[in-house]
């Protein structure tokens, strides 16, 4: 501080006494304007009058908030907004915007009040919001009442393509209010990194890292200690869901309820998942889930995670005695956790994904988990992802699944959707697949049809799924929506949209058949293999999958085909919440962020009689696992002192 803050601040009869944001002009945070090679160009507010000309114009600024650097450029330019995309690689992912105001906002989106508090409250998320169906605007850009006869062109359509929602926020720091006040028109404000890395949070590893997406660098002298995205969430059920748990949440402490609390309270450190990553530590019965980091993918977003692993434990002078992870061995926090010189504890992965929402919900007792997701390592060493767990306490038992099938590829599979469903009608028809007429098929020139044909017969380098999200993928396929994703969830997502404005009760059929039927004639390719973990029923998609083959054949839309499967999906939630006679039903996973799915069978639910639970303050996707890793751990931990309190919880008896 100057001399004229220090006196201000010291003297007690000063309203700025102990004030600790207490600045002026001379010591306070100064702003810069740098060309993309960190030349400076202007200092102050003329920095900022120079950063609105250069978005008004079509450029591309890098702007340093407060938990990283943003990408910005005007979001009605459709030129700046595919320049963007193509200079940050990013082809169809949905970019975030800010609006100056929430009147603007009302412009472009359906805000219900709900939604308004949300946008207004301290934490300044982005919400997902319903795009307006009228989207004239009338203004003059620069008239501060915005009102005039002058208009101009509404959203460049690259914002988020094919999509009928939008991620917006308002500004939430001065910088941002000061310079949207001289723009009066929404900008794309999107994470300043490269593909599948953290957010740059330094100017000069910005100049390193950025220079060839941006044209100019707006910066201020104010260092940012760590990482941390935007917030972002969505009205569920009239209820908050947050998507990504990030600034204004995060971290986001939670403190158990005395059905929840556990006797055993020592130290632990989960270490979340490979994708969405976050991480979790306790203090007794007190948790605290870190921000966002992400998919773990890159060695940038890799010290990241180690970087927020460290400082967490020092934030809260926590040295855990204990590590949870994921029970696969190849997920990078797995073999962190490896590392340690402490007890480690693995746990299924769709099992902590129930957990995370039975604690988001202060839920104990015995409960029916429907855990739908793309990809979990299973018990038997397959790809898990649409299951049903009867859970209490540290133990589950997988009571039901979906019908499994091959992927062929791996991995790229989850890439190209037209594998996923070459694998999944290859369960039904066999080699006949290769001569219908269908799309997946068409989707292929003939020489990778024969590798894939090969690939099937053999088993190679075909893992077997049972994944909700990758049936989604198939449908997504079958019905010509995507044969290949540019992002992850992107066939879902848009086998979601497709449904828009469709309102239909109608649903395929399914069968829900007891596993002891399948060595007495049942006609399923069984490909699970026989161990103690199998389920009791197994959902068969079969004739499902036959009538949207039909449906498309005779050209019915594909929304309506999109309304039948999302209906269907949550009649067999229902049907197996009917076989297991659960009364609480808790649904969790990456599928339960489709809206239409989890409100459908929320109703679905309670109308039969049931009690659902869904997601909340915690991410339904992969940025729960550590909440649930860690709870579950605890819970075994009060098991093993049942038991014998002097005795350590292995790792054999938690997965058990």
């Amino acid at each position: 501080m100057c001399n004229e803050c220090r006196e201000e601040y010291e003297n007690p009869n000063d309203r700025r006494f102990h004030a600790q944001p207490n600045a002026c002009p001379n010591c306070g945070p100064h702003i810069e304007l740098w060309d993309k090679n960190g030349t400076l160009l202007f200092k102050y507010h003329d920095a900022i009058l120079r950063t609105a000309e250069a978005i008004r114009s079509g450029k591309i600024v890098g702007l340093k908030g407060v938990g990283g650097f943003q990408l910005l450029v005007d979001a009605r330019n459709e030129e700046s907004v595919k320049l963007l995309r193509m200079r940050k690689h990013r082809e169809e992912k949905p970019f975030a915007l800010m609006y100056p105001s929430l009147e603007d906002m009302k412009n472009d989106c359906e805000v219900s009040e709900m939604e308004e508090r949300l946008l207004l409250s301290p934490e300044s998320p982005i919400v997902l919001l319903k795009r307006n169906s009228t989207l004239q605007r009338f203004r003059d850009e620069n008239n501060p009442d915005h009102l005039g006869s002058r208009t101009f062109a509404g959203l460049a359509p690259s914002i988020a393509p094919r999509n009928p929602y939008l991620g917006a926020m308002l500004p939430y720091t001065p910088l941002h209010y000061i310079l949207m006040r001289e723009l009066v028109f929404p900008v794309v404000a999107t994470s300043g990194n490269i593909s599948d890395e953290p957010i740059c949070i330094d100017e000069y590893e910005a100049l390193k890292k950025l220079s060839e997406i941006v044209d100019f660098f707006l910066v201020h002298d104010r260092s940012i200690e760590r990482h941390v995205d935007d917030s972002v969430v969505r009205i569920m059920m009239d209820r908050i869901q947050v998507v990504r748990l990030a600034r204004g949440y995060a971290p986001f402490p939670i403190e158990l309820n005395s059905g929840l609390r556990t006797p055993y309270s020592g130290p632990i450190l989960a270490v979340g998942g490979h994708l969405k990553n976050t991480i979790a530590i306790n203090s007794g019965n007190n948790i605290f889930i870190s921000q966002h980091i992400g998919d773990l993918s890159t060695q940038g977003s890799f010290n990241a995670f180690e970087k927020v692993t460290r400082d967490f434990q020092k934030l809260y002078d926590i040295s855990p005695s204990k590590v949870v992870h994921d029970l696969h061995p190849d997920y990078l926090p797995t073999q962190v956790a490896r590392k340690f010189q402490i007890e480690k504890v693995s746990v299924q992965h769709h099992f902590a994904h129930v957990a995370s929402c039975m604690v988001d919900n202060k839920l104990s007792g015995e409960v029916l988990g429907v855990s739908w997701d793309g990809t979990g390592y299973g018990d038997d060493g397959t790809v898990w992802g649409g299951e049903f767990l009867k859970i209490d306490g540290a133990s589950y038992q997988r009571v039901a699944t979906l019908r499994s099938f091959r992927l062929p590829g791996g991995s790229v599979a989850v890439k190209e959707p037209r594998r996923t469903a070459v694998g999944l009608l290859h369960e039904l028809f066999g080699e006949k697949l290769f001569s219908l007429n269908v799309e997946p098929i068409k989707a292929f020139d003939y020489e990778t049809l024969t590798v894939l044909r090969k690939m099937l017969q053999t088993g190679l380098n075909s893992p077997i799924t049972t994944s909700a999200g990758r049936l989604f993928d198939a449908v997504s396929s079958i019905v010509g929506l995507r044969q290949v994703v540019n992002f992850e969830g992107q066939g879902a997502m848009e086998l979601e949209f497709a449904l828009d404005g469709i309102d239909s009760n109608q649903v395929y059929n399914y069968r829900i058949i007891e596993t002891e039927a399948l060595d007495s004639g049942c006609k399923i390719q069984d490909t699970r293999s026989k161990k103690d973990h199998d389920p009791s029923y197994i959902v068969d998609w079969e004739q499902m999958i036959k009538e949207i083959l039909f449906d498309k054949s005779i050209d019915v839309p594909t929304g309506l085909i999109s309304a039948k499967y999302h209906n269907t999906l949550a009649a067999i939630i229902v049907h197996v919440a009917e076989k297991i006679g659960s009364e609480k039903v808790v649904l969790s996973g990456g599928c339960f962020q489709n809206k239409y799915l989890t409100e459908r069978t929320i109703a679905r639910l309670t109308e039969e009689g049931f009690k659902p639970y869904w997601h909340q303050r915690v991410p339904p996707n992969d940025g729960g696992i550590s909440l649930g890793q860690l709870f579950i751990a605890l819970n075994a931990g009060r098991k093993q002192e049942e038991r014998n309190p002097r005795q350590e919880v292995t790792r054999k008896k938690l997965i058990t």
